[in-house]
C-alpha cells in the first residue's frame, strides 16, 4: 500500500502566524487586547493556501512561512466559511512561494484507511507528521461554528498549531485538521474532502459560502404507539416535525406535525438518520455539499396524505446566534442601560458559561426558536450608574419582553420602539421588572453618561439613528 504521505512535499505545508484582536462582548464598544497564535495550512494552487477558519478568525495581520524559508510573508484572507471551518489565503508577494507545486485533493477515504496529519504543532519549529487511521465518518459538532456537519475522526493527535494543516491519504489531501476530540486521547476531527470541494467550488463560482440550514426540530418515530397515532403505515419511516424556526429553509413549506419521509431523495430512518456516501448519520450531512438558493425535494406525510414538496435552501437563522467572527457586537445605550441581542458570543463573557450564565439566557440558547413576532432576544447587558438608573441595577442580565406594551421583534425594532416613545418609555423585563424613563430626561442624560464611561457612540454602526 502507498505511504499516506508519499507525493506530498514538506514545502507544500506552511506555518501561519496570526495577530488576533477579538471584540469584547462585555464592553461591546471596545475590543480585547491583541493576542497571537499559530496554525498550519497547505498550498493547493497558485498562491492559494487552504487552512481552518478558526486559524485566521478575527485576525488583524497574517504571515505565512514555508519549511525552506526563514522569512515570513504577509498574507490575507481571500475567502472564509466559518460554518465548515475553512479559509483560503493568498500572499501579497506570490513569488514567495517560488516553484512549490500545489498539493492534490483526494476523495473521502474509507474507514480504517491510513492517514497522516501534517503541520506545525506548538512546542517546536519543525514539521510534524502523525500517522493513524480513519476511525469514524459521521456528522459531528464543529466547535468553531456549532454546526453539525460531516467530519472524519482519526486516531492521530491534533494539537494547537497543527490545526488547519492537511490530512493526507495516499499522497493526497483528504481533509483539514480542525479540532481534538474531547475526553479522548490522540483523537482528532477533520473537515473532509466533500466539504473542502464545496468550499472551493463556492469560491471559484462566487456562490454563498455559508452552509444552509433546515431550521427543523424533529422527533424520531421508533415508538410504535406514536407511529400509529400519526397514521404511519408499516414499512414507512421518517421523523416527526416538532417546530420550525422562522426564516429558515423549511419555514412556510413544512408544518409542525408533518412526518418527513425523505429529503433530496434520501430516505429518513425512524431514528432520524440517512444513508450518505456509505455511512449512516444524521440529517445535517445533507447540507454539507449544498448552497444557499438551491431547491431540493422533500416528501412528507401530512395527515393521511403523502405530499411532494420543494424547499429553497436559506442561511441558518437562529433565535440566539452561534459564534460569529469578524463583526462588531451590536449594542444600544439608552438612559444608562446597555442593551444587546443575546448571542453565544455574549454568553461566553461568563467563564464556564454553559453553567454560570443566567438560566433564562441559557434556556433561550438551548431551547428557543425564532417566530414572526420574536427573532432576537434583547437583553440588559449593563446598568451604568447614574441618577436616571437609580434602583435598576437588580434588573441587569434580564431580557426585555415589551416596550410600551409591544414585543420587540429584533434589535433594530427595539431601538425604533424606544426612540418613538412618547413622553415616557416603559420597558418590561422577563421577571416583570419595570424600567421607566422620562424621554426628555433620558435624552439630556445621554452626553453625560457617554462621556463619563468613555463610550464613543450610543449605538453600534449597524443600528441607524432615527432621522
Amino acid at each position: 500500500m502507498e505511504d499516506p504521505i508519499d507525493i506530498l512535499e514538506p514545502s507544500q505545508v506552511v506555518r501561519i502566524f496570526a495577530a488576533v484582536q477579538e471584540p469584547d462582548y462585555d464592553v461591546p464598544w471596545q475590543t480585547d487586547s491583541p493576542s497571537s497564535s499559530t496554525g498550519s495550512g497547505v498550498i493547493i494552487g497558485p498562491n492559494r493556501i487552504l487552512t481552518g477558519a478558526h486559524v485566521v478568525a478575527d485576525a488583524t495581520f497574517l504571515q505565512v512561512q514555508t519549511v525552506d524559508d526563514s522569512d515570513k510573508h504577509v498574507a490575507e484572507v481571500v475567502a472564509i466559511c466559518h460554518d465548515s471551518d475553512l479559509a483560503l489565503l493568498r500572499l501579497h508577494d506570490p513569488a514567495a512561494l517560488g516553484g512549490i507545486p500545489p498539493a492534490e485533493l483526494g476523495d473521502l477515504p474509507e474507514r480504517r484507511a491510513r492517514i497522516a496529519v501534517v503541520g506545525y504543532p506548538v512546542g517546536g519549529e519543525e514539521l510534524s507528521i502523525t500517522e493513524g487511521v480513519v476511525s469514524r465518518i459521521e456528522v459531528q459538532r464543529y466547535a468553531h461554528s456549532q454546526r453539525d456537519l460531516l467530519a472524519m475522526t482519526v486516531d492521530a493527535a491534533i494539537n494547537s498549531g497543527n490545526s488547519g494543516g492537511p490530512v493526507v491519504h495516499e499522497g493526497r489531501v483528504v481533509g483539514i485538521a480542525f479540532q481534538s476530540l474531547e475526553d479522548a486521547e490522540n483523537m482528532g476531527e477533520v473537515v473532509p474532502a466533500p466539504l473542502i470541494r464545496r468550499f472551493l467550488r463556492g469560491v471559484d463560482e462566487g456562490l454563498p459560502l455559508e452552509v444552509p440550514g433546515f431550521g427543523l426540530e424533529t422527533q424520531g418515530l421508533e415508538n410504535e404507539c406514536l407511529r400509529r397515532a400519526l397514521h404511519v403505515p408499516d414499512g414507512e419511516t421518517g421523523v416527526l416535525v416538532k417546530r420550525i424556526s422562522q426564516g429558515n429553509s423549511c419555514y412556510g413549506v413544512i408544518e409542525p406535525g408533518d412526518v418527513i419521509l425523505s429529503i433530496d431523495g434520501h430516505s429518513i430512518a425512524n431514528n432520524g438518520t440517512v444513508r450518505y456516501k456509505g455511512v449512516r448519520t444524521t440529517l445535517g450531512v445533507l447540507l454539507g455539499e449544498r448552497f444557499i438558493g438551491e431547491r431540493i425535494p422533500v416528501l412528507v406525510r401530512r395527515g393521511g396524505e403523502v405530499l411532494g414538496l420543494e424547499i429553497v435552501l436559506t442561511q441558518l437563522r437562529e433565535l440566539v446566534p452561534s459564534s460569529r467572527y469578524g463583526i462588531e457586537p451590536t449594542y444600544f445605550v439608552f438612559a444608562g442601560i446597555v442593551f444587546q441581542p443575546l448571542s453565544r458570543n455574549f454568553l461566553q463573557a461568563w467563564a464556564d458559561w454553559s453553567d454560570k450564565a443566567p438560566k433564562e439566557f441559557l434556556a433561550h440558547y438551548f431551547l428557543g426558536h425564532r417566530t414572526e413576532e420574536r427573532q432576537e432576544i434583547i437583553v440588559v447587558s449593563q446598568v451604568l450608574a447614574d441618577e436616571v438608573t437609580v434602583g435598576y441595577a437588580p434588573l441587569n442580565w434580564e431580557s426585555i419582553v415589551s416596550v410600551n406594551g409591544v414585543v420587540p421583534r429584533d434589535m433594530a425594532d427595539f431601538v425604533r420602539l424606544v426612540e418613538a416613545s412618547p413622553g415616557t418609555a416603559t420597558l418590561i423585563t422577563a421577571s416583570q421588572g419595570h424600567l421607566v424613563f422620562d424621554m426628555e430626561e433620558a435624552r439630556s442624560a445621554e452626553e453625560r453618561i457617554l462621556g463619563r464611561y468613555r463610550i464613543p457612540r450610543d449605538r453600534s454602526p449597524n443600528l441607524a439613528r432615527r432621522t
